[in-house]
């Protein structure tokens, strides 16, 4: 909008001459009832006929009012915005603000009127046609209405767009680097979308103008763009936006916003962009409307009322001018609900709905329809949103480039002295594979450069952590600014500021050496090296001289230093991980262990509010795995973590989500630190711990914690049902464990390991190799499955030794990763067999694995079917056929290939003698088999060649005969199933005598013909398997005497069947006798052969007797099958397993005596299954009384064999007769087996669901509990127990040995049942712990320890308690003294029922923690309940509230000690009735009322009860608004504690007597910030005068003040002793009305001459012009170590310019300079020549908007060529078109990755260079050349160059000249052609 128009002048008609031609497009598109009514606001229009020429109409009526008076043209510009649509805003408020709108001239009304802002406005119309219109009638009030609300929303528009530039002002201070949006790569996922989902992308029409992006599904994974690309196109439409922990997520979310804000970025600048976190829609309990959410939570328009609802109107009315981005869906602790289409009902937006239920609306489109919505989150939650989201992209990590850039940032920017330190660091970084697995996190990056930081000893323990303490934001591990779960694209500025004392890294490359052996070797030690890392960074303890250097010994030193502190900070951490929480506010922390961690930076502070809006601190650890690792270091370190609730963390993770799973925050790594603790590398730094948390004998108690650890691994690595993830993640938990013996465990296990649908990283190749070179000789196999893994893997894959078989099956596996997996084959030594199958590779990836090939002369067998080879495909694998003599099995099927190929491979017969069989079924099939120990001067066996169901013509059979002339000698040609007519067959008949056919040629089709030859000659027989069928002859036994009289005395059958003849009994009995004579027999088949049970119970004895019999099978009785199975004789193998399966069948109680009595002679191990049989009771009866003499069974399978309670129960009495079983599972009609040893079990499993165990089964059951073996664990569940049979099974437990937990869900119990569960706290003393709930999903646990005196939980959820109920609780706590917990949650409490029970309660001296949750616990009722329990009970000593859960600790003879109040909806007034209990309470240390609305009787509250508490160490105080009375009675109560060190008043108003306190405050920061204050001119004097005594000051951001003349005196006078000052950032000051500021200006520059350790400056909008230059160029040769000047917008002409330059020659580190929007010229450049070759580190240059010409072009190119570290050049706009020199300089910068020519008017010659150069730069990722003149010649050899440069991601070439079909073309060829606007 024109701030210049004047709408009294004639300016009015020149803008309507200026906008003819857009008006004369939107006015044809209105109805015809608008364009009458402006046709008769001129003389004569109403007789126009509107129906014809309609076009030459407007362009008159134009025409016309250009002419026509300004009054004239400002009545018909006004009824024109108020009757037409579609009109774009810009062009709206520029053409109303020409009009105005206190006009009252004529506007006719329309037929179809616009849609009116709120529907509410509109009156009554009779819908008068044209011909209605008589007379002029003076505007409606909603015409007159619409210039206000579009002011009213413009200028809240306006005021999100300052709120998110300081937000991002505030977040960009500390940044490394800069973000931008271009340089992020996201991933394009798939995107699961339900059918029923509308398009509601606006139009091109719609306000924005912009061209919606097509709605369609993304495809694969690995298909990725830039952040920027991926959100254009998003307007309308729900689009989420994935990363991991760390990754950047809300970072970037504020550059998107402050982007929006500067007009720029994929998010129309019309649009209002509302950004919201979804942890701060945590704390909002209470319904709320659109407006409400919009108002309080975001940015509150004012207290006019017609001000907001002008506001609500126009966004109701305009749903798809807002834009809402809602962060961190991963930490919002509700979930989001889809409707089905049909259920999608607009809802009413004024109507307040809980915020879940508000989000969710906004996603199903049932509020503001239309508008777009950007979500953030987490790939497991991703889930959650399907159905909702039209497109879904996942950041992307850093790359090894980004990562060394960073390090490179990190280490060495602003000091030469830190060079060969940050060489070594990104050495060290990138050939650790733990550090660099991090480092594509930027949050772990960061981590990553402390510790090697440490490890390199680049800085002196403790002592410059304060250069730059508080001014660094940690990467949030909770989500901070940056990101909720740490980190950013574009990384904080590391604790402790710039490099200085690493001056003593001399000897760097044997630094490096001795460095890389000090790096950890697994994660955890990684962790373990970071936390001593931040520990050696504390400022207040330096490391003594004989403080070990080598970092696990100083580690484990530092360990020891800080045992006390780590020991609360890992309860923290632990607290956290198990009630959900990464956010602590400070009465969770201890003041000391809050201090420490923010001195070392373990911990990270943050601003939250609550639901009203007022500001809290809060604080999270840096990272989500920091809390992770610490809470680990808390299992492993403290006794207070029993070994059940280890084992109940203890659970591997899987990488496949679905719906069911349970949310949580954290990243679920806890398990791999615990594993990696169980190393003894970490015992020493354990022990040091345990000291603490254990007391004495810590060591013995820490080694059995890791024997535990250890345990619970070994029987996850015999488990065989893990799936492919978790597999991988018991890799790298033993991997962690750093255990061989548990590898060799987990591979001889799983002699393949398979890993399906899964993403690869390196570090999961390195935990493979780990694992399988524990595998020794041999061998093992690599299966992945559909597996997406980056290139890279592959160079890793090698490490894996003694791989024998390697298997890719995936489409996602092309050429490329063939080509790769070609470079690496060679490197697998011991290979043998090679599948590629089921993939997408074609000819050329054929020709990569052939080359490869050849170099592995070990292969035996190669898969290549289901690909796209085709016959050159496949002919390029037959080449090597020679070259591979062990080649046993080629597969080639399914490979679109045609009969050349199978000519191709018979042509390969003549030199490669070996193959054996040919064999192609159609197409589908085609497999070469090879012959081995293959001799020339020996005979061997002639190959055949089956070639079926071909369809031949007779020019192929032609080709085939031919070929087949030429083969050498064939046994058998079988060409069955063939598809010909007669002159094939005569073809093939004609070359009969040249083939060379030993046996014969089949050609059946449809019956068999068989040419038999007689030709050939006798070979020896060979040990090939020989089958021998006689199915279906009728035999008799006798007829068996024949036919082993036929096969002589030593048959070498493998195979015989016999099926469906009369053998009998008899006969099977003569079988069973010639057995010893097949001596290498496998299989024979006797099914259906009338055998009987006596025929079984044969069959048995030959199991036994035989010692080559292994498994018989029998299934309905014979009938359906009756195989036996035999193996190479192992008489002296006892351990071999055999199976006699008997299934289908009735066995009768005889039967089953007789069988199992034949089975206990056996001696091998055995296994008998019965399933899907019928058994009896007796015959149950009689299997267990054969059982004890059955020493060799092993498992008994009665899987779909047990239907009653009974039968269960004597199955389960096993446990007492036979003393070996070891497990027993059964449910009836689904899988049972029991399991047995070979010697008498310890512990013994149970699990007995499903049944129905009442009366005397139950007594049963515990009767034969009571007498068996103790029970590891025992599941009781869904047996319809009851409350009765409940209390029957507990009044038994004490008789019971159980050591770990029993089971009892889902038995229909109640509230009494639920108090029979709770008193087993009391009646039994190994009892650790009781959860109970009777929701629909009833839930009912008893843990068990193994010895008395434990502490004790218990857990009642949503069970509907009464008072009676909680008095009977109260008995069992005042009965149970080690109940140390207990949790009620949603149990439908009322205030009494809770005062009534804590009077009740009784503490005991170990103390009780206990917690209420309930809806109602919030405001005043939440504050009653607090003083009512602390007069109830005087044993309490903390107690707090936090949302709706109570929070009470009591312990006898203790005093209360912390209050809190936070997030639960308290007003200020109702504090005061707090007042008596805080003046009884003087040992107060923690007092918290955040997250509430204080108000100024809350600030009163506070004042008056601080002056009582001399011992309060932490206070929690807020307010959503400032108010500048409470801020007043803050001031002087912050003055009385004297402890706060910190404060930050950013945006605050402070009045005289507040800033007056303030001055007393200030000299103790260290970092300070007050950008965006608001003062009178006296208060901000003092504030200015009190940073004269700020002498530590390390940063100062003053950006947006408005400074009067004296104000910026005292501020130069004051910056003179501030000498330790590093970064001043002052930018877009402003001077008081009336004053220039020029002199203030310049002696502010003056002040800065002493600033000697300048590093960054920042001075952008101060338009200094010559002088001030002049003034800045004499304190540059100062800053020596200056990296950055920035100085945008400060009229800087071309000659101040040359001595700008100038003067920066002596500024040796600088890396960026930004001098764009100036008047830059030719002297400019020039000078430029000369001066920056002599700056070696420039990196960034960027001089857009800027006036240079030819000759300043050319004299640029002198200038690039010298800069060799060049990364980003920006020439947008300079001037002149002529930039081809500049084009071809770039060659000599090799790592030039951004280059911006833009908006210059280059034409083809200009492309056509930087075509020439894109070869030569392989680093370059960016080229803008929009809006030149380039057209499709340049875009044509741009496209050719694209195929050089592979890292190359975009070239921008909108508004040039290219046709769009000749666009279209081009990015068809590559994508990376971007030819749209955004």
């Amino acid at each position: 909008m024109d701030d210049e128009l004047d709408p009294d002048g004639d300016n009015v008609n020149s803008v309507l001459a200026q906008e003819s031609s857009e008006l004369l497009t939107i006015l044809s598109g209105q109805s015809p009832a608008v364009i009458m009514s402006l046709y008769q606001m001129m003389p004569g229009g109403a007789r126009w006929d509107i129906n014809t020429n309609r076009t030459e109409h407007i362009k008159a009526m134009l025409e016309y009012f250009r002419l026509a008076s300004a009054a004239d043209c400002r009545n018909f510009l006004q009824s024109m915005c108020m009757l037409c649509e579609n009109i774009p805003m810009h062009l709206e408020s520029k053409l109303m603000s020409l009009a105005g709108y206190a006009n009252t001239d004529v506007i006719h009304s329309p037929t179809a009127a616009p849609v009116p802002l709120r529907t509410t406005d509109v009156c009554e119309n009779s819908n008068p046609t044209v011909t209605d219109v008589k007379s002029p009638s003076p505007p409606s009030d909603w015409q007159l209405s619409k210039r206000p609300r579009i002011d009213h929303w413009e200028q809240y528009i306006a005021a999100v767009a300052g709120l998110l530039q300081r937000r991002w002002e505030r977040l960009s201070e500390p940044l490394v680097k800069e973000v931008q949006l271009e340089n992020v790569w996201v991933s394009l996922r798939t995107v699961n979308r339900g059918r029923d989902r509308p398009d509601q992308t606006p139009g091109s029409a719609d306000r924005g103008g912009r061209t919606p992006e097509p709605d369609v599904d993304y495809g694969s994974f690995e298909s990725r763009v830039t952040l920027e690309t991926f959100l254009q196109g998003c307007a309308g439409k729900v689009t989420v936006l994935v990363g991991q922990s760390g990754s950047g997520k809300t970072l970037l979310m504020s550059c998107l916003g402050q982007q929006w804000a500067c007009g720029l970025g994929p998010i129309p600048s019309s649009y209002l962009f509302v950004l919201l976190e979804f942890r701060q829609l945590n704390l909002l309990s209470c319904p709320l409307s659109l407006s409400e959410l919009l108002f309080r939570q975001y940015l509150p328009p004012g207290s006019d009322p017609k001000k907001q609802r002008a506001i609500v109107d126009y966004l109701l009315t305009n749903p798809e001018q807002i834009c809402w981005v809602l962060d961190g869906y991963d930490e919002f602790h509700r979930k989001l609900t889809r409707q089905k289409k049909e259920q999608r009902e607009l809802l009413d937006p004024e109507k307040p709905l809980p915020v879940a239920d508000l989000i969710s609306a906004l996603l199903n489109r049932q509020l503001l329809p239309g508008c777009t919505v950007v979500v953030t989150c987490r790939a497991r939650d991703v889930i959650d949103l399907e159905g909702l989201s039209d497109k879904v992209g996942q950041l992307l990590g850093w790359d090894c480039h980004e990562i060394k850039e960073y390090v490179h940032n990190f280490f060495v920017k602003g000091n030469s002295a830190s060079g060969s330190l940050g060489v070594q660091a990104a050495d060290l970084l990138l050939t650790t594979r733990h550090f660099l697995a991090m480092s594509s996190l930027p949050a772990l990056c960061n981590i990553c450069c402390i510790c090697l930081e440490h490890l390199l000893g680049g800085r002196d323990t403790g002592e410059k952590v304060r250069e730059k303490e508080e001014k660094r934001v940690q990467v949030a591990g909770g989500r901070g600014e940056e990101d909720s779960k740490g980190g950013n694209h574009a990384q904080t500025v590391h604790q402790g500021g710039r490099r200085r004392g690493s001056e003593d890294v001399t000897n760097g490359r044997t630094q490096l050496l001795a460095t890389q052996a000090q790096i950890p070797s697994t994660l955890t030690q990684v962790y373990l090296t970071v936390i001593g890392a931040f520990l050696s960074r504390d400022p207040d303890k330096r490391g003594s001289n004989d403080m070990p250097k080598t970092p696990p010994q100083s580690t484990v030193y530092m360990l020891s230093q800080y045992r006390s502190e780590l020991c609360e900070l890992s309860q923290l951490a632990w607290k956290g991980l198990e009630e959900g929480k990464i956010l602590f506010v400070e009465e969770d922390i201890p003041q000391n262990v809050l201090t420490f961690s923010i001195r070392t930076g373990l911990l990270s502070q943050m601003e939250i509010r609550r639901e009203d809006g007022t500001p809290v601190n809060s604080y999270c650890f840096i990272h989500l795995t920091i809390q992770e690792f610490l809470a680990a270091l808390r299992i492993m370190t403290s006794q207070d973590v029993s070994d059940t609730q280890l084992r109940k963390r203890f659970s591997l993770k899987t990488r496949w989500m679905t719906k069911s799973d349970q949310r949580t925050v954290f990243t679920d790594s806890l398990y791999l630190y615990v594993c990696g603790l169980a190393s003894p590398h970490c015992t020493p730094a354990l022990v040091q711990l345990a000291r603490t948390s254990g007391g004495t004998g810590s060591q013995n108690w820490v080694q059995k914690r890791q024997a535990l650890v250890l345990k619970l691994l070994k029987n996850l690595c015999h488990s065989n049902t893990l799936t492919g993830p978790k597999i991988l993640e018991l890799c790298h938990c033993v991997q962690e464990s750093q255990d061989h013996q548990l590898a060799e465990q987990v591979v001889h296990t799983r002699p393949n390991l398979e890993l399906r649908n899964i993403r690869l990283l390196p570090n999961d190749i390195d935990a493979l190799a780990f694992v399988v070179n524990s595998v020794g000789d041999s061998g093992i196999g690599l299966d992945f499955g559909a597996c997406s893994m980056e290139l890279e893997c592959l160079d890793d894959l090698p490490r894996c030794q003694y791989v024998h078989y390697l298997c890719f099956r995936s489409r996602k596996y092309g050429d490329k990763f063939a080509e790769k997996l070609s470079s690496i084959l060679p490197k697998f030594t011991t290979l043998r067999k090679l599948e590629f199958c089921g993939a997408s590779l074609t000819a050329t990836g054929a020709a990569s694995l052939a080359s490869a090939l050849q170099n592995c002369p070990d292969v035996t067998e190669i898969n290549l079917s289901d690909n796209n080879l085709k016959d050159a495909g496949i002919e390029h694998i037959a080449d090597v056929f020679t070259k591979l003599p062990g080649l046993v099995s080629v597969l080639l099927g399914r490979n679109n290939s045609s009969l050349k190929a199978v000519d191709y491979l018979i042509g390969k017969m003549s030199s490669c003698l070996n193959i054996e069989h040919i064999h192609a079924d159609g197409m589908k099939e085609m497999t070469v088999t090879f012959s081995q120990n293959f001799d020339l001067n020996s005979h061997k066996s002639e190959p055949t060649i089956s070639l079926l169901n071909q369809k031949w013509s007779t020019p192929e059979m032609q080709i085939l005969a031919e070929s087949l002339a030429r083969c050498p000698a064939l046994s058998v040609l079988d060409l069955s199933g063939g598809q010909w007519d007669v002159e094939t067959l005569r073809t093939l008949t004609q070359f009969l005598p040249k083939f060379s056919v030993t046996k014969k040629i089949i050609l059946q089709s449809p019956i068999q013909v068989s040419i038999v030859f007689s030709g050939g000659r006798e070979k020896p027989a060979d040990k090939r398997s020989k089958l021998l069928c006689l199915s279906c002859c009728g035999l008799q036994p006798a007829d068996l005497e024949k036919v082993w009289r036929s096969l002589g005395t030593s048959p070498d059958l493998t195979l015989l069947d016999l099926s469906s003849n009369c053998l009998g009994n008899k006969g099977l009995r003569k079988l069973l006798e010639v057995l010893p004579r097949l001596s290498i027999i496998q299989e024979i088949n006797a099914r259906n052969n009338e055998i009987s049970m006596e025929g079984v119970v044969m069959l048995a004895g030959a199991l036994c007797s035989h010692n080559n019999l292994t498994q018989i099978h029998i299934s309905d009785g014979g009938r359906e099958q009756l195989t036996l199975k035999f193996c190479p004789d192992k008489s002296d193998d006892k351990q071999q397993l055999k199976m006699f399966r008997i299934n289908n069948s009735s066995l009768l109680p005889n039967n089953m005596t007789t069988l199992c009595r034949r089975l206990v002679q056996c001696r091998s191990h055995l296994e008998l299954d019965l399933s899907h049989s019928s058994l009896t009771d007796t015959a149950i009866e009689n299997l267990l009384k054969v059982l004890p003499k059955m020493t060799s069974l092993r498992r008994l399978n009665v899987s779909h064999s047990i239907t009653s309670t009974a039968e269960a129960l004597m199955l389960l009495s096993c446990l007492t007769v036979s003393k070996r079983a070891t497990s027993v599972e059964l449910r009836p009609q689904t899988e049972a087996f029991l399991h047995f040893e070979s010697v008498k079990a310890e512990h013994a499993s149970c699990r007995l669901t499903h049944f129905d165990l009442k009366g005397d089964s139950l007594d049963r059951l515990l009767e034969i509990l009571q007498q068996g073996p103790p029970l590891s664990d025992l599941d009781l569940s869904s047996n319809r127990l009851a409350d009765e049979g409940v209390k029957r099974f507990l009044d038994s437990l004490p008789n019971l040995k159980i050591t770990n937990y029993v089971i009892l869900s889902n038995n229909d119990l109640t509230q009494q049942g639920l108090l029979e569960v709770a008193s087993t706290l009391c009646t039994c003393g190994n009892v650790s712990g009781a959860e109970v709930s009777l929701a629909a999903e009833e839930r009912c646990l008893i843990w068990f320890t193994q010895y008395d005196g434990c502490e004790k939980t218990l857990s009642i959820r949503e069970s509907s308690l009464e008072r009676g109920h909680l008095v009977r609780l109260a008995e069992i706590v005042s009965a149970c003294p080690s109940l140390t917990k207990l949790e009620f949650k949603n149990n439908l409490l009322q205030s009494d029922s809770i005062e009534d029970f804590v009077k009740l309660l009784n503490s005991s001296e170990r103390g009780i923690s206990v917690s209420f949750e309930e809806g109602w616990i919030r405001s005043e009722e939440a504050v009653s309940l607090v003083c009512r329990c602390l007069e109830l009970n005087g044993n309490i000593y903390t107690i707090r509230v936090h949302q709706t859960t109570l929070h009470l600790s009591l312990m006898k003879s203790t005093e209360l000690t912390s209050v809190s109040l936070v997030d639960c909806a308290v007003e200020g007034h109702q504090l005061t009735s707090m007042t008596s209990i805080i003046q009884k309470c003087p040992l107060l240390t923690e007092l918290d009322i955040s997250h509430n609305s204080l108000g100024i009787e809350g600030a009163e509250f506070l004042c008056s009860v601080l002056p009582l508490l001399p011992n309060l160490k932490s206070l929690g105080i807020g307010s959503k608004e400032p108010c500048l009375t409470v801020v007043q009675k803050l001031s002087e109560a912050l003055l009385q504690a004297t402890a706060i060190q910190c404060l930050n008043l950013s945006g605050h108003v402070i009045d005289d007597t507040a800033a007056q306190i303030m001055t007393t405050v200030l000299p103790r920061l260290r970092l300070l910030d007050l950008s965006h204050c608001a003062w009178s001119a006296a208060g901000g004097l003092q504030l200015i005068k009190a940073l004269g005594e700020c002498v530590s000051l390390e940063g100062l951001c003053l950006d947006s003040l408005q400074l009067n003349e004296k104000s910026m005196m005292c501020l130069a006078q004051a910056l003179k002793n501030i000498i330790s000052i590093r970064s001043f950032k002052i930018n877009k000051i402003s001077t008081a009305p009336g004053q220039s500021g020029a002199n203030g200006l310049l002696d502010l520059l003056t002040a800065m001459e002493g600033l000697t350790r300048m590093e960054e400056i920042e001075l952008e909008g101060w338009r200094m012009a010559d002088r001030g230059i002049e003034q800045l160029t004499r304190v540059l040769p100062v800053w020596t170590e200056l990296r950055k000047v920035s100085l945008p917008k400060n009229l800087i002409g071309d000659e101040s310019g040359d001595k700008l330059l100038e003067a920066l020659n002596s500024c040796s580190h600088l890396e960026e300079l930004h001098m764009a929007t100036n008047s830059l010229g030719d002297l400019t450049a020039a000078r430029m020549a000369l001066v920056l070759p002599s700056l070696t580190r420039i990196s960034v240059l960027d001089i857009s908007d800027n006036s240079i010409g030819y000759e300043g072009s050319v004299s640029l190119s002198r200038a690039i060529m010298c800069m060799k570290n060049l990364t980003k050049i920006h020439l947008t706009s300079v001037g002149t078109p002529e930039l081809c020199a500049v084009a071809a300089s770039l060659t000599h910068c090799p790592l030039i990755q951004d280059v911006g020519l833009g908006w210059n008017n280059c034409e083809d010659k200009v492309a056509v260079e930087l075509a020439k150069v894109i070869p030569f730069c392989q680093k370059l990722t960016r080229i803008d050349l929009e809006s030149n003149n380039v057209s499709g010649v340049g875009a044509e050899a741009l496209v050719r160059a694209l195929k050089s440069c592979p890292a190359l991601q975009l070239i921008r070439l909108w508004r040039n000249k290219v046709p769009p079909s000749e666009a279209h073309r081009l990015s068809l060829r590559d994508r990376r052609l971007n030819f749209s606007p955004t």
